[in-house]
């Protein structure tokens, strides 16, 4: 059984929602939600499975900016967005959002039983991963073991250097690690100059969210975990 969180402002169309998702089977409607704050709320209190989000949302923002807070919070959430609205300006902006799906009013539960089935699919493949992994968030998870970083279930190739940058960053579990410790770990103690260490950074965040890792400038860097 998989929780879902509806977002829609208009009662007879949440209702009708609820209905199709209990005929369907397999999954339950923890709360419906009709603005940005009760959205938020809910989220955080009972975190779903799934989100079903109505895009424009009457006095409240809308279900894109929705969308983007929750995956602040959640990276892979499955969001499934259900408008009424289907131009290309609404639609592109969804689309950064990376949703499982874009289903437009009126739908067709054959329809949203499709798409669900994919972010259940979803789910599903996100708990193969080895859970002795370690969450560095948006989707990547570091063995430690293996010293192999994955994207979800994906691995991705780290030279030497990079494995090293990356493996003390997280022991630091989000403190500042100075530059000099990083010459001490990754360099062996050899000065190396400042393009050095930003040449190194760039290789990794070109493999990693870019957001992962913060410079504090003239000192040194941290990564950011999720909370």
């Amino acid at each position: 059984m998989y929780n879902i969180l509806v977002v829609e402002d208009e009662a007879i169309v949440a209702l009708e929602i609820k209905r199709t998702l209990v005929k369907i089977g397999d999954y339950f409607v923890t709360h419906i939600a009709t603005n940005y704050d009760e959205a938020l709320r809910y989220f955080d209190e009972f975190l779903p499975d799934i989100v079903l989000l109505d895009i424009h949302l009457k006095k409240s923002k809308d279900g894109i900016e929705i969308a983007k807070e929750m995956k602040q919070r959640v990276s892979d959430i499955p969001i499934l967005y259900l408008t009424a609205f289907c131009d290309d300006n609404t639609i592109n902006k969804a689309v950064e959002t990376e949703p499982i799906g874009y289903l437009v009013k009126p739908f067709k539960r054959d329809d949203l039983k499709t798409t669900l089935q994919l972010a259940t699919y979803k789910i599903r493949s996100q708990e193969h991963i080895d859970s002795s992994l370690y969450s560095i968030g948006y989707g990547y998870f570091f063995d430690k073991t293996n010293q192999t970083l994955f994207y979800k279930k994906y691995p991705i190739q780290l030279s030497l250097k990079e494995r090293r940058l990356l493996e003390i960053l997280i022991e630091a579990r989000g403190k500042i690690v100075p530059f000099y410790t990083l010459e001490e770990y990754i360099w062996n103690g050899n000065p190396v100059s400042e393009s050095a260490i930003r040449t190194l950074l760039y290789r990794l965040r070109s493999k990693l969210e870019y957001k992962l890792i913060e410079t504090i400038p003239s000192f040194g860097l941290r990564l950011i975990l999720p909370t």
